[in-house]
């Protein structure tokens, strides 16, 4: 496990490795260039780069924590990649299942499989799932996580490339939005973000703003949050008209 400068997490946990890209959102995919870089430095974990690869000695790492985490759980991966072993995936549930004073925080692309395999898991109402979408075209994967038996449902629209118009926002309990950052990073529109910043207030969804990815993208050049020293700092600020949306579910509170 490793300490995270994600804003919306505490901890990440990664009982499994590698992925591969399957829609415009993994363009520039950090996790990839960052197990490039594991490799080169001689990270066993990393041997393999960015192929998918199942730690089991990873499995037990929440059982040594002593306090209540917030943990993003493969942060390096997807765990429903098709790779990846229905009994693995089953193991790493059972690990969430029997350490319930963690929130986990599962995010994946993989919606179809995620679906397929529900029914299969145990969801305990620690294990918060999420999907990302990029844009209009990946909505459909919101509607197969609305499917699915978890207790908390979020969405990661990040990096938000185009604009989302038909989310389906009923079973879901947190939205975060984010732009691209790093070279070559696509725009990131204020219309895009305030038009689902608005359906979630009037569904009263709570609303995550995570970052605007590059100063060239925020609208509002004196936003203090771009300066690094900024206790809410984020890549390119993170304030939307002079506010900070970082709120979370309410069992998170």
């Amino acid at each position: 496990m490793a300490e995270s400068n994600i804003e919306w997490t505490e901890l990440t946990w990664n009982p499994v490795t590698g992925c591969n890209k399957i829609s415009p959102g993994c363009k520039y995919c950090y996790a990839e260039v960052m197990s490039k870089r594991l490799k080169a430095m001689g990270t066993e974990k990393y041997k393999d780069g960015f192929k998918i690869r199942t730690h089991a000695d990873s499995l037990n790492i929440p059982f040594t924590w002593k306090k209540s985490k917030v943990v993003f759980v493969n942060s390096m991966s997807d765990l429903f990649h098709p790779e990846v072993p229905v009994e693995f995936i089953q193991a790493v549930f059972l690990v969430m299942n029997q350490t319930p004073q963690h929130t986990y925080q599962v995010l994946t692309k993989r919606s179809d499989r995620l679906l397929e395999l529900s029914s299969q898991l145990n969801w305990t109402p620690n294990i918060w799932m999420g999907v990302s979408v990029e844009n209009e075209k990946y909505t459909f994967r919101v509607e197969e996580l609305s499917k699915t038996a978890a207790k908390v449902k979020f969405i990661s629209v990040e990096p938000l490339i185009g604009p989302v118009r038909t989310l389906q926002l009923d079973q879901i309990n947190w939205v975060i939005v984010g732009g691209e950052s790093g070279h070559g990073a696509r725009t990131l529109k204020k219309a895009w973000v305030e038009f689902i910043k608005n359906q979630c207030e009037e569904r009263q969804i709570p609303f995550f703003f995570k970052q605007w990815g590059k100063p060239k993208f925020n609208i509002d050049p004196t936003d203090p949050t771009i300066k690094s020293d900024h206790p809410q700092h984020a890549k390119g600020g993170c304030q939307l008209d002079g506010k900070v949306y970082r709120q979370l579910p309410v069992k998170a509170a």
